[in-house]
């Protein structure tokens, strides 16, 4: 056992000096087998081995990164490789079937020639969906020069049927092969269409594959100028070139189940396998597998489905309204979606590979029509919740429609969550985050956006748009995480200049928000409005602001206004800060229960200095990492109330926390271009910048404690518990918690039994279906859309929409009866009479002072 372990440990070690010294002269696989350890295993001994923070360089780490990505991703489509073979082609087929056309021959041949098409049409190691689709193509390019003796239903019957069109076939390889052409393969879509069929996937998009990727491989191979069959050992021998290459992980191997490849325990048990049915009547009970594959296309199903009734157009809504902007956007609006279109397929096709460029054109469609859904829903909302400003809401809207970062960073939102679903990989069937080469903030850097502005429409993309996935949400989320930790600091960044800016106008030099807001309830009823057209928004009162038709301002360009009026702060820095500030209180919590829950008393402390430097040393935050100022600031607390506690201590804690990575504290900025570990960036360049502060907390007279932030429920989260519809009537609606199976273009639930399927509860026994015809009338003349909460700690203020009221009617509030799309026509009819009168009151004012002049 020692001599394995030393073994093991010389392994590691050779491979950790051959990375940093870009000296592989030996392939991945080639290691595992030398020293007979397992992928797995491998992984989990280096990550023993770096106890120590410098251990490991960051070089390494992405290796390893990207290694386990592709591993991931490999044993996810072999294993659904395995059950989709054992459902397509029979155990002991007819003896009739010669050797060479048995069942395991032709699956290594499957399996090795999908290899070989993956290597050289992808750049993206980790790319699930699309490595999916190219197997179903590698398939059915199979299945269809398969005996029919060989296969099962329904597989059996689509291939008889293009037998049946002409495309003969005979048992053995070799024979008539040549007679069928490229055409005739292209022409036969019914096997792929039970492909897609039985494994949930979107048709169109496997057949732009086929056609777009699969198809030119297959030329590239010669094979259909041949005979149709690839050689097993000319398909071999050409991926054998391009994995030595690589010098990564030979996937032929899992052919064999070689042990090198085998995952151990806690990854089998993150693969669910398909539960075996005892008994056929038992159909309705199973439960549905999420397996990585799975769960990947659910989840594109359910955007897809929730998006085929979207148009790729803005719709006749969106065209009323832009006709009703001072200036009309629509022309602006469809050349910059056309513009970034072009951009967008020509970076998804550098980064995936030159064949899929049509894919990416694929993806970029549903996320413009996301952003004209969404952009609909948020106009709608505006104009509705705004009732009595009406004048004020016209021009704040007319102004960011025609705004040309607000268009950006919806559009790029619309396509990050397309781009996120289609994303899903398979390290992410455990909950974990795993960065792809397309995942955020690959497309601010697709479409030259800033980080901060980006952050800006999140939020309002979320309320809007109840659709979204709880998936969906938390990715989201998650990218505004990164923003705030690390993105909006990046030099460059808008959010220096508002800081800047915040400071001049309040006349203060260390306050862009007070510290006394900390503890106040973080409310989150922002438009997209406040955020991207602050600070000077039209005030609620005349006389206090600029006239009606001067337009408001980006944060960036604050307006001048008169000498008595206090300028108002930027919206989006305050919101910004106050967010920074929570999500900072968070992570220092969840650290400090990890290290210090024997010294309670500190964490105030800590939470002071942390809170300080975000404050007054924001320029600390310059091109580095929130995380790195909380691990410093614990560190200095610490040092100067003598609690042992070391940097060592520290990151060992910080590597097992949630969405962190060992880049944050190996690769810390010290000065221009230079960087050094953490412990380095705190005696250089933290504990020289704050060296006074921090040794006033040895003292008898501390600076005093900043606020705890107020802790909200996070907005972006579903309620898991029953919601009442409002005012009075007995009726819960209750959140779906099982994931959904996708079955002739309608969704089920799968998790639930037939008893649960029909349970209803009115407060009373089931009963009769005029009570289901009373709740349907019930609810469809509410027109109350239950939203997700934002405000929790406060009262939400009512909003002025139609409710239920004890007797189901209408409220009476001059809009009684009037469905959602009546209200906003009629509302659209009143801005649009406001705006006629603005433009005559504006002609005679014109007049008058002509006139006047004249005089």
């Amino acid at each position: 056992a020692y001599n394995k372990k030393k073994k093991e440990t010389w392994g590691v070690c050779i491979f950790i000096v051959a990375i940093d010294l870009d000296e592989m002269t030996f392939t991945f696989t080639e290691l595992l087998k030398s020293i007979n350890i397992s992928v797995c295993t491998f992984f989990q001994f280096l990550k023993e081995v770096d106890v120590n923070m410098d251990t490991v360089s960051t070089k390494v780490d992405s290796t390893v990164s990207r290694l386990k990505k592709k591993y991931d991703v490999l044993l996810a489509l072999y294993h659904k490789f395995e059950r989709t073979c054992g459902l397509i082609y029979l155990e002991q087929p007819s003896s009739e079937i010669s050797a060479e056309l048995s069942s395991v021959l032709a699956l290594r041949n499957y399996w090795i020639t999908f290899l070989l098409a993956k290597g050289k049409l992808l750049q993206v190691e980790d790319d699930l969906v699309i490595s999916f689709q190219l197997l179903l193509c590698v398939l059915d390019y199979f299945i269809k020069l398969s005996p029919p003796a060989m296969l099962k239903e329904p597989y059996k019957s689509a291939v008889t049927a293009v037998t049946v069109n002409g495309s003969a076939r005979t048992p053995r390889r070799g024979q008539n092969r040549s007679t069928r052409t490229s055409k005739q393969i292209d022409t036969d879509t019914k096997v792929i269409e039970v492909l897609c069929k039985e494994h949930d996937c979107n048709l169109d998009e496997v057949k732009n594959v086929y056609f777009t990727s699969f198809i030119p491989f297959l030329n590239s191979l010669g094979v259909i100028a041949s005979n149709g069959l690839p050689e097993v050992e000319v398909i071999s021998k050409q991926y054998d070139e391009l994995y030595r290459n690589n010098k990564d992980i030979d996937a032929r191997l899992f052919l064999d189940h070689d042990e090198t490849l085998q995952p151990d325990v806690i990854a089998c048990s993150q693969l669910e396998r398909t539960p075996i049915k005892s008994n056929p009547d038992e159909e309705l009970n199973l439960i549905l597998p999420q397996t990585p594959v799975r769960a990947a296309m659910n989840n594109i199903q359910q955007l897809i489905m929730i998006l085929n009734s979207a148009t790729d157009k803005p719709s006749d809504t969106l065209i009323m309204y832009f006709n009703n902007c001072t200036v009309n956007p629509k022309d602006g609006i469809l050349r910059r979606v056309e513009n970034l279109g072009h951009i967008f397929k020509k970076k998804f096709a550098e980064a995936v590979g030159q064949g899929c460029a049509e894919i990416g054109s694929q993806r970029y469609k549903l996320g413009v029509r996301l952003y004209y859904r969404v952009m609909e829903s948020m106009l709608k909302s505006s104009i509705l919740l705004v009732l009595e400003q009406a004048l004020i809401t016209f021009f704040l809207l007319s102004k960011l429609l025609n705004d040309n970062i607000f268009h950006t960073s919806l559009l790029a939102c619309a396509v990050e969550v397309v781009m996120a679903t289609y994303g899903r990989n398979a390290s992410q069937s455990d909950g974990s985050s795993a960065e792809t080469d397309l995942s955020f903030p690959w497309i601010l850097g697709v479409f030259d956006l800033k980080a901060f502005d980006f952050y800006k429409v999140i939020e309002s993309f979320i309320k809007v748009e109840p659709s979204l996935t709880r998936e969906m949400i938390k990715h989201l989320e998650r990218c505004e995480h990164q923003i705030m930790e690390s993105l909006a600091w990046q030099s460059g960044s808008p959010l220096f200049d508002l800081i800047k800016q915040s400071k001049e106008r309040e006349g203060q030099t260390d306050q862009p928000e007070p510290t006394s807001t900390l503890n106040l309830p973080l409310q989150h009823n922002h438009t997209a409005a406040d955020l991207y057209l602050s600070p000077v928004r039209s005030p609620k009162k005349k006389a206090s602001g600029p006239s009606p038709g001067a337009a408001p301002t980006p944060d960036a360009q604050p307006a001048a206004t008169p000498q008595t009026q206090k300028p108002q702060k930027s919206t989006s820095l305050s919101l910004f800060y106050k967010k920074v500030y929570l999500l900072a209180y968070l992570r220092l919590r969840t650290l400090f229960s990890r290290l210090l829950s024997d010294h309670p008393d500190l964490e105030p402390l800590i939470w002071t200095l942390f809170q300080h430097t975000l404050q007054n040393e924001y320029e600390l935050m310059r091109d580095r990492h929130l995380d790195q100022i909380m691990m410093c600031s614990m560190y200095g607390i610490c040092k100067v109330k003598n609690v042992d506690l070391r940097f060592k201590t520290i990151v060992s804690a910080y590597k097992e926390l949630l969405n962190t990575n060992q880049e944050t504290f190996k690769r810390v900025l010290i000065r221009e271009e230079q960087y050094d570990s953490i412990i380095v960036f705190y005696n250089l360049v933290f504990m020289q910048k704050l060296k006074t502060n921090i040794l006033q907390y040895a003292s008898n007279r501390p600076p005093t404690l900043s606020p705890i932030p107020h802790i909200p429920r996070s907005p972006y989260q579903f309620s898991n518990s029953p919601r009442r519809v409002p005012a009075g009537n007995n009726i819960y609606i209750s959140p779906l918690k099982s994931p959904y199976k996708f079955s002739d273009g309608f969704q089920s639930p799968t998790k639930m039994t037939p008893r649960s399927r029909i349970l209803v509860s009115i407060g009373e026994s089931f009963g009769t279906s005029e009570k289901f015809q009373k709740i349907n009338q019930m609810v469809g003349n509410s027109d109350c859309q239950l939203k997700r909460s934002a405000e929790v700690s406060a009262a939400p203020k009512p909003l002025k929409r139609l409710r239920f009221d004890i007797e189901g009617q209408d409220e009476a509030d001059g809009s009684k009866h009037l469905t959602q799309d009546s209200k906003f026509q009629q509302k659209l009819a009143e801005m649009t009479s406001t705006r006629t009168r603005m433009q005559k009151q504006k002609l005679n004012d014109g007049n008058d002072t002509s006139a006047s002049e004249e005089k």
